[in-house]
């Protein structure tokens, strides 16, 4: 890759305080690791992200560092961007729960996004760990493919515990049966092709409920338990958040969105790992894994317009420096692009795309002419410079979309970068069907 033609001083930073890592095999020696303990200090979540999904070394990389802070530093949680209701029988199976071949089924019907080895991790860490792990679902259900997924769950929650309210439920699943699909590309066009009249009803239907289960509360939990109504609520809220997600996008690919009305499921997902924090025993401490762009603590900008407040972003505000986040990048090799496909199983293919040579003044752009192999930089050793001296900045204030490839942003973005010099689209995505 071509040096940049202007001197930047970040890339001098970068040769003196990168840290080399040495192993990408997620079984392999932690030590390498080592230099992320001042990185994170005692925050209680540390989020790892990925600048794209279905990458070979993000998610061996992934692997190490779920490894370290685990077994290390004492963390007892996995968040993962993965539908806070289908989670839960996932932590069922992580805590011993059925066999081992089970958890295919578990996750037959979801985007492949890297759930599956740290599951499979944490199972076999817990068979003799004296604190086991936990796993944790944050996001809307099926990742704004589907209601169904909470809806069903409190369904039968409703079927026991207030069945007066059976009707409405099932009416609201009718209308969110019509347009499932296996993620947001299949289930936001078919939610658009719904008479408004319908989609006004699901929109009502899931707000009558909401406020109902908030103002019965102390009848359903005599009926119940507090755990019990707690989790219907929060799958109820899911709901409500991925059918204001649907609404969200056609109004934004239509071109008369409002300001930044892609948070919601920004926003419910860091409510969700507050939730997961809260009650949890005192000290306990959450890896959270998700995409950059869901981590980072600036808002999402495209082409100079503001469309959402990042989950990062939320976590920041509600625990300031007790969340950290952890970017993961590279430079060469192939990204995952993600054309659209309503024919294809989630309603877009894979496609293994050259990365384009890293944008002038990106992050990505400063590793490459430090020429730096896998490394970790931490970037609260930079603030103060670059904050002093504008040049050394590494990128502006925005990001940029090539494909499903994600530039970094502003230093204040990330606590740390963690970089792979190649990265290789998942090789069992044409097993998958994705090709």
């Amino acid at each position: 890759m071509p040096a940049s033609p202007h001197h930047n001083p970040f890339v001098d930073w970068l040769r003196t305080h990168a840290h080399p890592l040495t192993h990408l095999d997620p079984e392999a020696p932690l030590d390498d690791l080592e230099p992320l303990r001042a990185v994170i200090g005692d925050a209680r979540v540390v989020a790892i992200g990925e600048s794209s999904h279905f990458i070979d070394e993000f998610a061996l990389i992934r692997g190490r560092v779920l490894r370290f802070l685990v077994e290390r530093c004492g963390f007892t949680v996995l968040a993962f961007e993965y539908g806070f209701s289908e989670g839960i029988p996932l932590d069922a199976w992580a805590q011993g729960e059925g066999t081992d071949d089970d958890l295919s089924s578990h996750l037959a019907a979801a985007i492949p996004v890297g759930a599956e080895e740290p599951l499979r991790w944490i199972r076999r860490h817990n068979r003799t760990a004296s604190r086991p792990v936990r796993f944790a679902g944050v996001d809307i259900p099926a990742a704004g493919g589907s209601l169904l997924p909470a809806l069903a769950p409190v369904a039968d929650y409703l079927r026991r515990i207030d069945p007066e309210t059976l009707p409405a439920i099932q009416e609201a699943m009718r209308i969110a049966e019509s347009f499932a699909g296996g993620s947001g590309a299949v289930a936001a066009p078919a939610w658009a092709r719904l008479a408004t009249a319908e989609q006004d009803a699901l929109s009502a239907i899931l707000t009558r409920l909401l406020i109902r289960f908030r103002s019965v509360e102390p009848l359903y939990v005599s009926r119940s338990d507090q755990r019990s109504y707690d989790i219907a609520v929060r799958r109820l809220e899911g709901a409500c958040h991925g059918d204001y997600t649907f609404r969200a996008m056609a109004d934004l690919f239509a071109g008369k969105g409002l300001t930044a009305d892609a948070s919601a499921r920004d926003a419910y997902m860091a409510e969700s790992v507050l939730w997961h924090l809260e009650r949890s025993a005192p000290g306990t401490r959450v890896v959270l894994a998700a995409h950059n762009a869901h981590i980072q603590k600036t808002p999402v900008s495209f082409d100079g317009h503001l469309t959402g407040l990042p989950m990062g972003q939320h976590l920041h505000r509600a625990l300031g420096d007790d969340y950290v986040a952890l970017g993961l990048t590279s430079t060469t090799g192939h990204t995952a692009d993600m054309p659209r496909d309503e024919n294809a199983p989630f309603g877009f293919t894979v496609d293994a795309t050259p990365l384009e040579p890293a944008e002038p003044g990106s992050i990505e752009a400063a590793f490459a002419d430090a020429e730096l192999g896998l490394s970790i930089a931490d970037l609260h050793q930079a603030r103060p410079e670059a904050h002093g001296n504008p040049d050394v900045t590494p990128g502006p204030d925005r990001i940029r979309i090539q494909s499903a490839y994600l530039h970094t942003p502003v230093l204040d973005a990330f606590d740390a970068i963690l970089h792979t010099p190649t990265s290789t689209v998942a090789d069992n995505l044409g097993i998958l069907g994705y090709q």
